[in-house]
């Protein structure tokens, strides 16, 4: 179920600048490339995406890059920017990994880093295959390959790897689905794994620039970001280059959007988030 409303006000005083919170992953530093110096008159607050959301909701940050099922699960909120972590096809970087053939799982280790994943895991499994596994965490330091379960759900930088490549490491996982994949090939519609959610109080005009051209920067700039992250990341850079310009797209257009709504009509279905819920929109409009 997604999170209740919460927000009762601005904990900010009036003289506190604008807050925008960030994250600092490897998929978002196309996002953020440009924020420094663009954003001269906010505060740029860095933490979990998670995190992010529980501090937008207490009112604490005025925009934050949020997972959408945040985003949606809150009517305060309006998206602000056609900038967006979306695929149109496998993203590589939420997987789900199982002992298992889909069908025959009935008990799922979830990575609890990202909601917007676990309900899109949930969707799949029950939507395509008729199966709706009993849940449990997966902890962000545990080695996903001593779950118990007959399937986990990894996402970030240990899902970036071929998991299953070697029998021999894998505690009997011999399945991998990219779920960017999975969705992509039953729907035909990309999609949208974060946002940019804004309370009524953001300039939305102001932003929209603002985290558009940060966007356009770290785009053009893509060569710098793989050669300063790769190493950080335990990747080539002919790898790291292929999978922020080909497995992640970070413009939000009409097939996003229609994408988001599919997403949410399941979530709906499945009480993943209330029934009386939608996504709010500042006039943005991608063309990428």
């Amino acid at each position: 179920m997604g999170r209740p409303f919460q927000f009762t006000g601005s904990i900010l005083s009036p003289m506190s600048p604008p807050k925008i919170g960030a994250v600092s992953y490897l998929n978002t530093k196309p996002l953020v490339y440009g924020l420094d110096s663009l954003a001269s008159g906010y505060e740029i607050v860095y933490d979990l995406p998670s995190r992010l959301a529980d501090r937008l909701d207490t009112g604490e940050l005025d925009v934050a890059l949020v997972p959408v099922i945040e985003a949606v699960c809150n009517p305060q909120y309006t998206v602000v920017s056609d900038a967006a972590i979306a695929c149109r096809g496998p993203v590589r970087s939420v997987k789900i990994v199982s002992r298992v053939r889909p069908e025959c799982i009935e008990s799922l280790a979830l990575d609890e880093g990202s909601r917007t994943s676990v309900a899109l895991a949930k969707i799949l499994l029950e939507e395509r295959h008729g199966v709706t596994p009993r849940c449990e965490p997966l902890a962000i330091d545990m080695d996903w390959r001593q779950s118990t379960t007959d399937a986990v759900l990894v996402i970030g930088d240990r899902a970036m790897h071929h998991l299953t490549a070697d029998p021999r490491n894998t505690n009997g996982f011999q399945f991998e689905w990219d779920l960017g994949d999975v969705w992509h090939q039953w729907t035909g519609l990309p999609f949208v794994f974060a946002v940019w959610a804004a309370h009524p109080r953001a300039n939305y005009t102001e932003l929209d620039s603002i985290l558009g051209r940060s966007r356009d920067l770290g785009v053009s700039n893509a060569q710098q970001i793989v050669a300063d992250q790769a190493p950080q990341h335990d990747l080539s850079v002919t790898d790291c280059q292929h999978y922020l310009s080909h497995h992640l797209h970070f413009f939000m257009g009409d097939q996003e959007k229609i994408g988001l709504e599919k997403y949410f009509t399941y979530a709906r279905q499945m009480s993943l988030i209330p029934q009386d819920v939608t996504l709010q929109f500042h006039d943005c409009q991608s063309t990428g």
